[in-house]
């Protein structure tokens, strides 16, 4: 915690508190609330915890006003134009970029971890066939903790260790298989001479019966869609995983629980829903309806994958990711497609049009993610699986810094209470 160096006063009811300050590496001043209720008998009310820091953290920063976006102080443009997804997992897990001999290390350890175990095959055999593919992830990501005994002790550094390695390891393995399964092709095992993004590829579109090669620029388009979505600071999955690690939950069941909560289509099913909206619109004549009725208060209709809850200004991802659009959509000459020319007049609008510009509606990472998985041949329904997977490791890495916090807690957030006051049951026959 760093050291407090002022003092903010809250005066109420005649009572006056003194509460700590405490000011970060960079960002805005903390006031220190835990004495708050013990001292005023009084809670603060913040729906959404928009105003509450939860946690101290040194992994991800985010400045929403500047569209600003750094893993343990790296800009995410860097990181996504120099690096690859594994060593930013190292970066995130550790705190430093490694060394030639600590990357090619950790890249041998996630790398052979990538198989699951064996019997892991009949969970996938149990799920119905048209089963999303997230429903599929929660259930078997949770069920590891069924398998990898030796790892489940939260209090013991090694094994703490040795799950990580093996979620980031085996998360791809795991969704790569929910797709197979959807679709009735059969499981394609894990390779180690690919890459990590080339890997879940083939482990997705290969079968037994001809030899696929993965194109390197989809590859190196995959691994920046997984390394812009590696972390994104105490975000609601975040969250989730910190609030159930601090109940001393195994990881397996925390990431399992924060897989659950990316589900939601506020969340990371914002690029399914992104593209299901470019194909309600359906044609570039039906956009201007679609903009009036976007720009009506009164009709619920959102335009998907415009402006970000965090981002006051252009999201720093949708950049990187507007130019791996770009690359791919030519590599596979994709120029005709009518969702494609949807996306692209919205975007120009978005970009011109006073309305969105006043407002910061940029596209939004989510806007560009979307068109990419689409154009390489991924359903909606695994959209947000590539989103669980690529943020596993951020998942791991806040939970890691969470179990090693002694200020930690178990998380109990309080309540402001509007219920009816104490009153006596009344019996049946009275009522």
């Amino acid at each position: 915690m760093p050291e407090s160096k002022m003092t903010a006063t809250l005066t109420f009811d005649n009572k006056s508190i003194q509460l700590p300050m405490h000011s970060p590496s960079v960002g805005p001043d903390v006031i220190d609330i835990r004495k708050l209720y013990a001292e005023g008998d009084v809670f603060t009310y913040d729906p959404g915890f928009t105003s509450t820091a939860a946690c101290e953290s040194a992994i991800t920063y985010i400045d929403g006003d500047k569209g600003e976006l750094l893993y343990r102080g790296y800009p995410i443009e860097q990181l996504a134009e120099k690096s690859s997804y594994l060593e930013v997992c190292n970066l995130l897990l550790y705190g430093e970029l490694p060394t030639e001999t600590q990357l090619r290390d950790f890249v041998v350890r996630v790398t052979m971890h990538t198989m699951v175990h064996e019997q892991m095959h009949y969970f996938f055999r149990g799920f119905r066939r048209d089963s999303h593919p997230m429903a599929t992830m929660v259930g078997v990501v949770g069920a590891m903790s069924a398998f990898y005994h030796d790892s489940l002790d939260i209090n013991d550094e090694w094994q703490r260790e040795v799950a990580a390695i093996r979620l980031i390891a085996k998360t791809p393995t795991i969704a790569a298989m929910a797709y197979k399964y959807s679709i009735g092709q059969p499981f394609v095992y894990p390779r180690n001479d690919l890459s990590y993004a080339a890997n879940f590829l083939h482990m997705c579109f290969s079968v037994p019966a001809e030899p696929y090669h993965v194109n390197p620029i989809l590859a190196k388009a995959m691994d920046r869609i997984f390394t812009l979505h590696a972390d994104h600071e105490q975000n609601a999955s975040t969250s989730t995983v910190r609030l159930a690690g601090s109940s001393g939950a195994n990881p397996f069941a925390c990431i399992a629980a924060g897989i659950a909560c990316l589900w939601g289509p506020a969340h990371g099913g914002a690029n399914q829903a992104c593209l299901e909206m470019l194909r309600e619109i359906g044609t570039v004549d039906r956009i201007p309806e679609y903009i009036a009725r976007a720009k009506d208060k009164n009709d619920p209709f959102r335009l998907m994958g415009f402006g970000h809850r965090v981002y006051k200004n252009f999201d720093p991802r949708a950049k990187v990711m507007k130019e791996s659009a770009d690359e791919v959509l030519d590599l596979l000459g994709i120029h005709n497609n009518e969702t494609l020319k949807v996306a692209k007049e919205l975007e120009r609008i978005a970009l011109e049009d006073e309305y969105f510009v006043s407002k910061k509606l940029y596209p939004n990472v989510d806007f560009y993610s979307g068109i990419i998985l689409e154009a390489m041949g991924f359903p909606t329904s695994m959209f947000t699986p590539i989103f669980a997977l690529s943020r596993t490791v951020g998942w791991i890495a806040q939970w890691k810094e969470m179990i090693a916090d002694k200020d930690q807690k178990i998380g109990r957030p309080r309540q402001l209470y509007v219920g009816a006051t104490q009153r006596d049951y009344v019996d049946i026959a009275k009522r």
